[in-house]
């Protein structure tokens, strides 16, 4: 029955995937072995397919839109799936409205246990580091789809350090902001898609990869 998750999952195919989720909910799967076994199974699958040649924006955005659905099943009136591991702040720089990348990393993030503080996006730079210095996440992370974004996030790091949170990773993605180096955006990352992202935190964190 998980098999018919995964595919409904990677298929994009969010009503088949809810259909799915509530019969294994009715024969008595608990819901971390569906997050476990049916969304982070297929995240991995879609993991392993985005190279450059397999790249698939339509394809991500379906199959997280399809584990949304299934997150809100197992998850119902807002509450979290359990967070064992740190948290993330993450949010999109003023004068960017685009959010697609950063909510697919959120979902990402929340499916893997991170406990995800959400800025939105059109989000400025004070409220940003106000989060962070709220929360104490273990990174901070940035998207950007314009280029104009690009001097706030050159101040990122600098101003974190002027509230004394300069030990804090800042990871950074998005069309406007991966062209570029770690080096050159001032960050301690550039991740080229959630995934990655995911990786780079997994790393901080020590999350053995099986």
């Amino acid at each position: 029955m998980m098999d018919l998750l995964v595919k409904a999952l990677l298929d994009g195919d969010q009503a088949q995937a809810i259909i799915e989720v509530r019969k294994l909910r009715e024969a008595g799967v608990q819901r971390r072995q569906i997050i476990t076994g049916g969304v982070e199974a297929a995240m991995t699958q879609l993991d392993a397919k985005c190279t450059v040649e397999q790249f698939n924006l339509l394809e991500i955005m379906l199959c997280g839109r399809a584990a949304t659905g299934v997150m809100k099943v197992l998850y119902p009136l807002g509450a979290l799936p359990p967070q064992t591991k740190a948290a993330v702040v993450i949010g999109t720089l003023e004068g960017d409205v685009h959010d697609l990348g950063k909510n697919i990393f959120k979902m990402v993030l929340t499916a893997k246990g991170y406990r995800v503080v959400d800025c939105g996006k059109d989000c400025s730079l004070e409220r940003l580091i106000d989060a962070v210095e709220q929360e104490a996440p273990v990174a901070a992370g940035i998207s950007g789809l314009i280029t104009t974004i690009i001097p706030q996030v050159l101040q990122m790091k600098d101003k974190m350090a002027e509230r004394g949170l300069g030990h804090i990773k800042v990871i950074a993605g998005g069309a406007a902001l991966k062209q570029a180096t770690a080096e050159s955006l001032k960050v301690d990352f550039i991740a080229q898609s959630a995934f990655d992202g995911l990786h780079y935190l997994d790393q901080i964190v020590g999350v053995r990869h099986e």
